[in-house]
C-alpha cells in the first residue's frame, strides 16, 4: 500500500503544462528553464535510468535563476531534470523541439512544462492521475490509521478499495493508449505495464500492433517489441515449449513425459526464500489433487557460484520441503535453458498446463493455485 505512488508511475505524475504552443527545434531540444529561489551556480543535469545506469543527457549550472539544457535525441523519451539541493526530480519526456520550464524550488511538483507534442500528451494524461494521487494520498493514510488501530474489518474495506483504485486506474491506461496510438506516451505507460504484468499479453500485442511507426521505433516501442517476441510461445493460451533435464539420480525426463489432466511447471531454487516459503501450499496442493490428475514437474534455477555444491542443496531441499513430484535441473541459475526458454526473470514462477498442454494460468499461489486446479479438476 506504501507503494501506491510509485504504481501510479514516478514519471508519470508530476507535471503540469497549461499552454501548447510549441517551437521546432530541427537541430534538437533546446530546454529553456527558470526556477524561482536557487544559489547561482547550482548544478541542473538532465538523465535518466536505464538497467541500472545513470545516463546523462546534458548538464548546466543556474545562471541568474534561469538555465539551458541542450542535445540531441533519436526519439522521444522520458527524462527527469534533477537541481542541486531541490528535492526530487522533474519528469519530462524530451523530444527535438524547444521546451520552456518553470521550476518551484519548494515544491517541485508545481513546476510547468510546455512544447512539444509529447508533453502535450503528458499534460492530458497527468490530468487525470492529479485526481488520482490526491485519492491515493488519503488511502495510505486511512491504511496506516487501519493497521496501527490492528482494524482488520477496515484494512479488508481499504485493500477492496485500493483494487478497484488499481482496476480504474488500468481501465484509463487502456483507454489512453487505445486513443493515442502516435504517442511515445502511450509505448511509456505500456512499458510499465509489462512489468507489472497488470495487461493481459493478447491486450499488449492489440496495443502495439495499434501503435504508428515511430513509436514502435522508439526505445520504449522496441522493449515492447522484444516483450512480445520472447513470450509469445510461453503466453497464457499458447502450448507450452517440451523441455528435458536431468532428475537428482541422473535420469533424463521431459516434459511430455509426465504431463496429466492439469500439470504445474514450477520454477524454484533451493535458494530462493520466497520459493521454499510457497512449496509448504504447493505441497498441499499436489496431495489434495495429484489422484484427480494433477501432476507437477519442479524445475530448480540451483547452480548459483555461492552454492558449494549446488546438486546436494538441491537435493536436500527437496527432502526437507517433502516435494514428492518430479524434480529436473541442469543446475545452471537463470542461464538454464528451459529458463531461457520460459523467459523466467524472477522465481518463484509457475505455469498451469490443461490436459492438451495449453498455458492456462502463470504466477498463481497460495489460495489462487488452489482455486485454478480445483475450476480445472473439480
Amino acid at each position: 500500500m506504501k507503494s501506491i505512488l510509485y504504481i501510479l508511475c514516478i514519471s508519470l505524475v508530476l507535471v503540469s503544462c497549461k499552454n501548447e504552443s510549441k517551437t521546432e527545434s530541427s537541430d534538437g531540444f533546446l530546454i529553456q528553464g527558470r526556477i524561482d529561489n536557487a544559489e547561482e551556480n547550482t548544478l541542473v543535469t538532465l538523465l535518466r535510468n536505464e538497467n541500472r545506469q545513470e545516463i546523462i543527457l546534458d548538464s548546466t549550472r543556474i545562471n541568474g535563476n534561469t538555465f539551458e539544457l541542450k542535445g540531441n535525441v533519436e526519439s522521444p523519451d522520458m527524462y527527469f531534470i534533477a537541481v542541486d539541493g531541490v528535492q526530487g526530480g522533474l519528469p519530462i519526456i524530451i523530444e527535438n523541439e524547444t521546451i520552456d520550464i518553470n521550476i518551484y524550488s519548494d515544491s517541485i511538483s508545481a513546476s510547468t512544462i510546455k512544447g512539444g507534442k509529447e508533453n502535450n500528451y503528458f499534460n492530458e494524461y497527468q490530468e487525470f492521475v492529479k485526481s488520482l494521487r490526491s485519492r491515493s494520498n488519503k488511502l495510505a493514510a486511512d491504511y496506516q490509521v487501519a493497521q496501527q488501530q490492528q482494524d482488520t474489518a477496515r484494512i479488508a474495506a481499504l485493500r477492496k478499495e485500493y483494487d478497484g483504485f488499481m482496476k480504474e486506474n488500468l481501465a484509463h491506461d487502456l483507454e489512453f493508449m487505445t486513443k493515442n496510438e502516435d504517442a511515445i506516451l502511450s509505448a511509456l505507460i505500456l512499458e510499465r505495464a509489462l512489468m507489472s504484468k497488470q495487461v493481459e499479453f493478447t491486450k499488449i500485442e492489440d496495443l502495439y500492433t495499434n501503435f504508428n511507426a515511430s513509436v514502435k521505433n522508439s526505445r520504449s516501442g522496441k522493449v515492447i517489441a522484444d516483450y512480445i517476441s520472447k513470450n509469445k510461445k510461453t503466453a497464457i493460451g499458447s502450448i507450452a515449449p517440451n523441455f528435458s533435464a536431468p532428475t537428482p539420480d541422473g535420469k533424463t525426463l521431459a516434459l511430455n513425459d509426465i504431463k496429466g489432466k492439469v500439470t504445474i511447471i514450477d520454477f524454484w531454487a533451493a535458494w530462493c526464500g520466497p520459493c521454499r516459503r510457497e512449496n509448504p501450499n504447493v505441497v498441499k496442493v499436489y496431495e489434495k489433487y495429484h489422484d484427480k490428475g494433477l501432476e507437477i514437474i519442479g524445475v530448480s534455477l540451483d547452480g548459483t557460484p555461492q552454492q558449494k555444491d549446488a546438486k546436494q542443496a538441491w537435493i536436500a531441499a527437496i527432502a526437507q520441503d517433502k516435494l514428492t513430484w518430479h524434480q529436473v535441473s541442469n543446475l545452471q541459475y537463470f542461464n538454464d535453458p528451459i529458463a531461457k526458454e520460459f523467459n523466467i526473470n524472477s522465481i518463484p514462477a509457475t505455469f498451469i498446463l490443461d490436459a492438451d498442454g495449453k498455458i492456462v494460468a502463470k504466477d498463481l499461489r497460495g489460495q489462487a493455485l488452489d482455486n485454478k486446479i480445483a475450476e480445472l479438476l473439480d
